[in-house]
């Protein structure tokens, strides 16, 4: 059985938002997650990782 999870990176030209969500991606992959989708809302203007691990 698989479980899932949606992380979000809000967009801010003052600091380096990029290094944070890579940072995040790797905590969580380091708890067996993976990403398995990303998508952009430009409604709130963040990006969204759907990330997958089986169920322990």
């Amino acid at each position: 059985m698989k479980e899932y999870k949606i992380i979000k990176q809000k967009t801010n030209l003052f600091s380096n938002s990029d290094k944070s969500f890579e940072d995040a991606l790797n905590l969580h992959a380091r708890d067996g997650w993976r990403v398995i989708s990303a998508v952009f809302s430009e409604k709130n203007y963040a990006l969204k990782a759907i990330l997958e691990r089986d169920k322990n």
